[in-house]
């Protein structure tokens, strides 16, 4: 009998496989193909599946992806990279950014076919960013303007035809204040110690990094300092103290703090190697004696300025770029047959919510006009009388002002079972509803790659365990649904939260930074950010090797930020956990089949207030002056009840 015909795909899988060792000089190296990817973690390699139609463009895209992963394996250094990195929040992105350039053009400057491969992935990635001018303007991606403008220098690549309009918006200013500098980089690009001096010095040409007077010097020319460098590595942590400057002595001695984390280190690192470590919804077993780090509710008087480790591994990424087509349309169908008599319960409740918006929208007419719209039921009038007047009517505009929805969802591993499934339907349903009343809604999930600090925490360990390190761990930032996609095409992306291996750590703040920068962006009227959540933010990695409430500080500070000068409305609903103690506007709830009412509920309460106010605005117009009026105290509490709305 003959035996089955091989996959049209697997020949290239190999062919791949083996040209991504050869560019990486590493014939160990692993490449796996998973829904996970792309992903480099050590020798292991994680690429996407290839599509079963693979396409030339598509198999250009994942080739690209492969060679971006060995010539970072052939031609990166983490030690020196993480040894010269800033801390500065704004300079660490763009010093990031320029490395990966400098790893990409040796490759791209030897061989034409990974020049095209990776051309191909970037145009794929800028694709899929339109360029949002207010966003670009009120947030400028100076990562990616640098990056690209120095990738022009070191490979002669223009920008992506996407990319090309958001470089040309702040060229002019970045060639005036670091234009001599980037054109310093060709010259450097095999010399990572002296590509990161120039790259450092263009942060200071762009006033992005201030904290550079304190970096150590990496300066080749000075034998002793070599040696001394060499003894430090070989005396281990033991004689790392002696010949430091005092800047390194306080770092080893806040690491040395944090020893029960590197006790652990061993297990987290096995952890992170185990192939099938990524595909299970559990987190790894804690080592003999090792508790999982939780935020201290006491906090700190003495705050630090949050900061990240690296983000070369974290990504914003569609669902269905996680897992294909086949195995979506399986999840959807498992979480509506999950759910089937919930969906009834919350679609009346939805119906309820679309008559109130549908009300706020009826058409209203004033009659009895001189001109505008023949009145038909003045009709007899006109024809008995042809001179009679008052005989038509005009719409009135309506108050209800265009509105965008952005449902943001924990995807920890804490929310799995029923609380994810409803509140996937319950996204999934409101959104439908929503689309139908004319209001737009962004669905978004956040959660992290990997447990315990996956490639992040490896970077961490290569580089010598810096004290301090900030967050550390690798983000993933899911979109279910864009506000501009319509509800039928990505309502089988909701399935994605169903899957095993998904839910994993949550890092709150951050998140909700990057959904309020994509409200920001939109040109509607009103934008509303609803977080559905279970816990306060926890992340063993990063809370192991920092303050125990380091992340539940943050997450307070950007609240604030948000609650005080955004005009996005924030909105909070806890599952079994008291939000209340975060957010300005928030409901907790104790069962989880509350969550579709008190969804319903809050979004009708902000469309109610919305109204209450534009009556009280029109009232305030048709009013007589404060001084007809008595004492002004009442028209100042008036004034600062409309302030107050209006921030909520």
């Amino acid at each position: 009998m003959a035996k089955n015909p091989e996959s049209p795909i697997e020949p290239f899988k190999r062919a791949l496989a083996n040209a991504a060792r050869s560019l990486a000089e590493m014939p160990d190296l692993e490449i796996v193909f998973s829904g996970e990817g792309p992903q480099l973690s050590g020798k292991r390699a994680v690429l996407p599946h290839p599509p079963r139609d693979l396409t030339p463009t598509d198999a250009a895209r994942i080739r690209g992806l492969a060679d971006q992963m060995a010539l970072r394996l052939a031609h990166h250094d983490n030690v020196a990279h993480a040894k010269s990195r800033p801390a500065s929040a704004l300079g660490a992105p763009v010093y990031d950014a320029l490395e990966q350039v400098r790893i990409e053009a040796i490759g791209a400057n030897a061989l034409a076919g990974v020049k095209d491969n990776l051309r191909i992935v970037h145009e794929h990635a800028w694709a899929k960013r339109p360029l949002n001018q207010l966003e670009a303007l009120a947030n400028p991606p100076m990562a990616d303007i640098v990056a690209l403008m120095a990738r022009e220098r070191l490979t002669g690549e223009p920008p992506p035809a996407m990319a090309k309009p958001l470089v040309d918006l702040f060229r002019t200013e970045v060639e005036s204040k670091a234009g001599s500098d980037l054109d310093k980089l060709a010259d450097a690009a095999h010399d990572q110690k002296m590509f990161a001096k120039i790259a450092r010095t263009i942060l200071r040409d762009l006033s992005m990094g201030d904290d550079l007077s304190d970096a150590p010097d990496q300066s080749e020319d000075d034998g002793d300092s070599e040696d001394g460098e060499a003894e430090s590595q070989e005396d281990g942590d033991e004689g790392e103290g002696e010949g430091q400057s005092p800047q390194q002595a306080s770092m080893d001695e806040n690491e040395a703090s944090h020893s029960e984390s590197d006790d652990a280190d061993s297990q987290m690192t096995e952890a992170q190697d185990d192939p099938n470590a990524d595909d299970t919804d559990e987190p790894p077993e804690m080592g003999e004696g090792e508790q999982p780090a939780r935020p201290d509710p006491k906090g700190d008087p003495k705050q630090a300025t949050y900061r990240v480790f690296t983000t070369a591994h974290d990504e914003i990424v569609a669902a269905e770029e996680l897992c294909d087509a086949e195995e979506l349309t399986r999840l959807r169908a498992y979480l509506d047959q999950q759910l089937a008599s919930l969906s009834s319960v919350v679609s009346r409740l939805a119906n309820k919510l679309q008559r109130k918006l549908m009300a706020q929208q009826n058409r209203s007419w004033t009659f009895d006009l001189e001109e505008g719209i023949l009145d038909v039921a003045r009709l007899t009038r006109v024809i008995t009388d042809p001179t009679a007047s008052l005989a038509f009517k005009e719409e009135e505009d309506t108050e209800f002002r265009d509105t965008v929805v952005t449902i943001l969802i924990d995807n920890s591993g804490s929310m799995r079972g029923r609380p994810i499934m409803v509140a996937a339907v319950c996204a999934d349903i409101l959104a439908r509803t929503l689309e139908r009343c004319g209001v737009k809604t962004e669905i978004l999930g956040f959660t992290t790659r990997a447990w315990k600090g996956g490639s992040s925490r490896e970077d961490w360990l290569k580089a010598g365990k810096p004290a301090q390190p900030g967050r550390l761990n690798d983000l993933r930032h899911i979109i279910y649904k864009s506000a501009d996609a319509p509800w039928r095409r990505a309502r089988r992306n909701l399935g994605l939260m169903m899957r095993e291996g998904l839910l994993k750590e949550n890092i709150d703040g951050e998140a909700l930074m990057w959904a309020h920068q994509r409200l920001i962006g939109r040109p509607e009227a009103r934008r509303i950010l609803m977080v559905i959540s279970d816990g306060a933010p926890v992340d063993d990695s990063t809370l192991s090797v920092n303050s125990g409430h380091y992340l539940e500080r943050h997450l307070r500070d950007v609240i604030t930020e948000i609650e005080g000068k955004s005009p996005v409305q924030l909105i909070a609903i806890g599952i079994g956990h008291d939000v209340t103690r975060y957010y300005r506007r928030a409901v907790t709830i104790v069962d989880v089949e509350q969550l579709a009412g008190v969804i319903v509920d809050q979004l009708a309460e902000l469309f109610d207030e919305d109204v209450r106010k534009v009556t009280r605005k029109n009232a305030n117009m048709l009013a007589p002056p404060p001084s007809t009026q008595g004492p002004q105290g009442p028209a100042r509490r008036s004034t600062f009840k409309e302030v107050r709305i209006a921030v909520a």
